[in-house]
């Protein structure tokens, strides 16, 4: 078995640090200015989502999630791809919503808002806000919006480059006819667990806006290795015996080998999203204790990434039917996991942060439902 560690660093910059950094260079002209933040927009969903941020006065929105269409201002910009200024911001936004009452309580005095476009495409949103009125003249505008290329051409790389990598995997397990292993549903259900559980967890964990779209975006990668087990022991229907449950856990390190070789060929090795998925997929079936595989780390070795994805996984696992089950109810799919916890296999803040989102787990369970659920066994 290769040696795998776990990756808490890597060598480029993230998002959110370059965004720092050009704010910080941004102060030396225009120092009024005391926030930027980009927002993504997901089209198929519809959601305009709170991304990155550097901010030097209030504090940051974070987890926000509205649909473009429920903002009919910033979807005629994204429309017409056009900026838009405020010059006083406590005359022209009026509380009521859970942004702009947000916004009020800043002080922020003025703003400046442009859209992200890349070839055509809407991408998100750059927010610019200032301690002062009037901050944007005509001039300033042109001078941001020129300035602003930079770190637009960043994000919509780095986002190219990750829709990019779950392409691959998505076109590698279509070509390699994967048998059904996972549905569709089943994959937007651990995105979607995963991003709940993340967005709940407590502040120490120091995940970001940035951190939680890329698990979002990887956890459905979590068993792609899968493509290299035989159906025989992939879509057994019943237990596994001790042997084919050591052929199942190879898919680990399967997954782990394909992905370093794309990432390899699209020179993302050192990526900061590449750590993410890379840790993902390396580590959803530790457990904190140790007993977990295929490397039996314990703890803290297991990144929270990975603690994440395994209880998303497990808790999918319960609630829907098996060969050799029947469906569980939410809430006793919760008991077993803290269950779990109790034994020492799961991180206690994951489950919790599922357990205190009681109502969005059951709308997930209930909204994503197959057809037909996967003939696969999962391996556990």
């Amino acid at each position: 078995m290769t040696s795998f560690q776990p990756l808490h660093s890597v060598t480029s910059q993230s998002l959110t640090g370059k965004l720092q950094g050009f704010h910080e260079a941004l102060l030396a002209d225009y120092p009024h200015i005391c926030r930027l933040a980009c927002a993504i927009y997901d089209k198929p969903t519809d959601v305009l989502k709170t991304f990155i941020n550097s901010t030097r006065q209030g504090h940051a929105i974070t987890g926000y999630e509205v649909k473009l269409h429920d903002t009919p201002t910033l979807l005629h910009l994204a429309n017409h791809q056009q900026s838009r200024v405020i010059n006083d911001i406590s005359a022209e936004i009026h509380g009521g919503s859970v942004h702009s009452d947000w916004l009020l309580e800043q002080g922020y005095m003025s703003s400046f808002t442009v859209p992200i476009i890349r070839q055509n495409q809407f991408l998100g949103f750059v927010f610019i806000d200032s301690v002062e009125k009037d901050s944007f003249t005509p001039s300033i505008q042109r001078d941001l919006i020129m300035r602003c290329a930079s770190i637009c051409d960043a994000i919509a790389n780095e986002l190219a480059a990750a829709h990019l990598l779950v392409a691959t995997a998505s076109a590698i397990r279509s070509i390699a006819n994967l048998r059904d292993f996972e549905t569709g549903m089943h994959l937007t259900r651990m995105a979607e667990l995963s991003k709940l559980i993340a967005r709940n967890l407590p502040a120490h964990f120091g995940l970001t806006d940035e951190d939680i779209e890329h698990i979002y975006l990887f956890s459905p990668l979590h068993d792609i290795g899968k493509i290299g087990i035989p159906d025989a022991i992939l879509l057994k229907a019943g237990r596994l015996t001790d042997s084919e449950r050591q052929t199942m856990q190879t898919h680990v390190q399967k997954g782990v080998d394909m992905i370093d070789s794309i990432l390899a060929d699209f020179n993302l090795i050192e990526a900061n999203d590449a750590r993410i998925m890379r840790n993902i997929i390396a580590f959803h079936h530790e457990y904190l204790d140790g007993s977990g595989y295929p490397f039996g780390l314990k703890g803290e070795q297991v990144p929270i990434e990975a603690r994440i994805v395994t209880v998303a996984d497990i808790f999918d696992a319960l609630t829907h039917k098996r060969p050799y089950k029947k469906s569980w109810s939410v809430e006793n799919s919760l008991t077993e996991l803290h269950q779990m916890v109790e034994q020492g296999k799961l991180d206690d803040d994951c489950v919790t942060a599922l357990a205190n989102s009681l109502n969005a787990a059951q709308h997930i369970v209930t909204s994503y439902c197959d057809s037909e659920e996967p003939a696969s066994n999962p391996g556990y």
